[in-house]
């Protein structure tokens, strides 16, 4: 992806984090500081093809800590949706910011392709960087 900065237009150096769903993310260069504070666009979801929130953060762990124990009033408190299922880590904020604004400006089918194409289960990827899972929640039929 480009961005427009300073007057030119600047290729972004994203980094794609590969995890392993049971020893949490992979790669010899990527220490847990640098992971906790690197600028990070995420995909929360409430459950499969659930309801869908795109949020951009500089610290990814502590913004999923307040998502899963309500700790910030809105959106993804009033609508259950804590399941991590996609994120992207960037060298900059400025890139991160705008990956965030480009999701949002997607259509549905589009963020829920993304999502396929990295997690096709849709496996909440926060328990592979030591969050507990998430139990489901109940249906509400009426039963």
């Amino acid at each position: 992806m480009t961005v427009w900065k300073g007057g030119k237009w600047i290729r972004n150096r994203s980094i794609f984090v590969t995890l392993n769903l049971f020893q949490g993310p992979s790669g010899s260069t990527l220490g847990r500081m640098q992971f906790e504070r690197s600028p990070s666009v995420y995909i929360l979801a409430s459950a499969h093809y659930g309801t869908l929130y795109i949020g951009v953060t500089s610290d990814l762990l502590r913004r999923l800590w307040q998502h899963r124990n309500n700790a910030l009033p809105g959106f993804t408190s009033r609508y259950g949706v804590h399941r991590l299922v996609h994120f992207e880590m960037f060298d900059e904020m400025t890139y991160a910011i705008a990956r965030e604004k480009q999701l949002k400006n997607w259509r549905r089918q589009w963020k829920i392709n993304l999502i396929n194409a990295h997690n096709p289960e849709w496996r909440d990827l926060a328990v592979g960087l030591g969050f507990e899972p998430i139990v489901p929640r109940g249906r509400r039929n009426g039963s």
